[in-house]
């Protein structure tokens, strides 16, 4: 069982950065890769980025490649998006999954997931 909090949303303007953490409760954290996903008012919750148990592998999906960055730290159960050049369209309610294997990037893939925490881009 894994439990996730979210935190560091907010509103920022076009151009500007945030960074959201994520963490995450229980000693197995490294056993479950990371995920984060999105999901805009009036839209289906879209995977974001992903990485690896052990941070050796990354996912992007191709709307925020060169503009957001996930990483983790397994001794601090903690996994973070940094999210540079943000655009209205980034606007969404920002999920934090944990998926129990190695790496994974589909939603069906990730069994435990956070409340979420709201990103607002202005124009």
């Amino acid at each position: 069982q894994v439990q996730l909090a979210e935190s560091g949303g907010g509103l920022v303007q076009t151009g500007g950065s945030l960074r959201l953490s994520c963490a995450a409760s229980g000693r197995t954290f490294s056993s479950y890769a990371m995920g984060w996903f999105r999901q805009a008012l009036g839209k289906e919750r879209e995977s974001v980025a992903a990485i690896s148990r052990l941070g050796r592998s990354t996912y992007y999906t191709d709307s925020v490649k060169g503009r957001f960055t996930i990483s983790r730290d397994n001794a601090k159960n903690t996994v973070s998006l940094q999210m540079h050049s943000l655009k209205p369209e980034d606007t969404a309610v920002y999920y934090c999954a944990a998926a129990p294997r190695t790496m994974a990037t589909k939603e069906s893939d990730f069994a435990y997931w956070g409340q979420g925490t709201q990103v607002t881009v202005s124009s």
